[in-house]
């Protein structure tokens, strides 16, 4: 398996998209590095951001639960409390995950600690440990703050930020930069995909590093304007916020002509959740990317 004798493999990203990836190579252990997006303020986190202003641990607490083993700890960690309860709306996971950093001397020493409790070898870093949410800019000039009012945005904006000078953990850009493979996505364009991408710490390593970079799409079309994007537009896009073309290849079942990459296809749905991709089909097409863009260009 050509994946196995890669040195590093960082993914990119955030949600269920994320967690899905880690989970289909989590055979890789301590080689595999999440660089997770902490700008979600909706549901769960977004209650326990706007009270106590930490980074946003859910889409942690998803990947988390995504790699443990056993299927009693990731109910425990995506446990939600209900309407008769004081911490009604609240997730038992996000709870843990702040509490562990308010003992800890930085929020990555808190996910480490979860993790080794939870047996995932695999290494998952907040894409910054500063509190930070995202911003639209649309072409009229009219800023949009938080992915809960970017996400309904009828069209595409012209830009996105992030708010306050936000530093990337350092972790994540001596992984990046030391990596093989980079794989971005898959997930919600704007509101998963994007925001680690925005950090200029992250930004300037995927610029710089020597690992190819795979960019994998999502196999059904997300509600929103992103959802309208062909894969050239994407690419486009990533350009335009980044600086510079990153991506060597991507991973998709559409078909376009004159793209500047390759694009490997062949991929199936989960048979539960038709949105997610199946585990064996992923795993099949980055092997075959691994071998186009690592062992074919050597």
């Amino acid at each position: 398996m050509q994946l196995q004798s890669l040195r590093c493999i960082t993914a990119i990203g955030g949600g269920h998209g994320l967690g899905r990836v880690l989970s289909t190579l989590s055979f890789m252990k301590h080689k595999l590095v999440g660089v997770v997006a902490t700008t979600d303020n909706g549901g769960a986190t977004g209650l326990l951001r706007a009270s106590q202003h930490c980074i946003a641990w859910g889409d942690i607490r998803n990947c988390l639960s995504q790699l443990v083993e056993q299927p009693l700890a990731a109910e425990v960690l995506n446990y939600r409390f209900d309407s008769d309860s004081a911490l009604k709306g609240h997730n038992l996971g996000n709870l843990l995950l702040y509490t562990l950093d308010q003992l800890s001397a930085r929020p990555l020493d808190g996910i480490q600690l979860l993790s080794r409790l939870l047996n995932v070898d695999n290494r998952i870093l907040p894409m910054s440990e500063c509190p930070t949410d995202l911003i639209a800019t649309t072409s009229d000039g009219i800023q949009c703050h938080g992915e809960i009012h970017i996400d309904k945005l009828p069209s595409m904006p012209h830009k996105l930020e992030l708010s306050g000078q936000v530093e990337a953990t350092p972790e994540a850009v001596r992984h990046i930069k030391n990596s093989q493979l980079i794989l971005i996505g898959p997930g919600s364009f704007m509101t998963s995909v994007m925001p680690p991408l925005l950090v200029p710490g992250i930004c300037d390593a995927l610029k710089s590093t020597r690992a190819k970079v795979v960019f994998i799409d999502n196999l059904v079309d997300e509600h929103g304007p992103a959802g309208e994007l062909s894969l050239a537009e994407k690419l486009e896009f990533m350009k335009y916020e980044l600086g510079q073309q990153v991506v060597d290849l991507i991973l998709s079942n559409k078909k376009e002509k004159g793209l500047p990459v390759p694009v490997i296809g062949g991929l199936t749905s989960d048979t539960d959740v038709h949105y997610r991709h199946n585990t064996n089909s992923l795993l099949n097409t980055l092997e075959q990317a691994t071998h186009q863009l690592l062992v074919e260009s050597a």
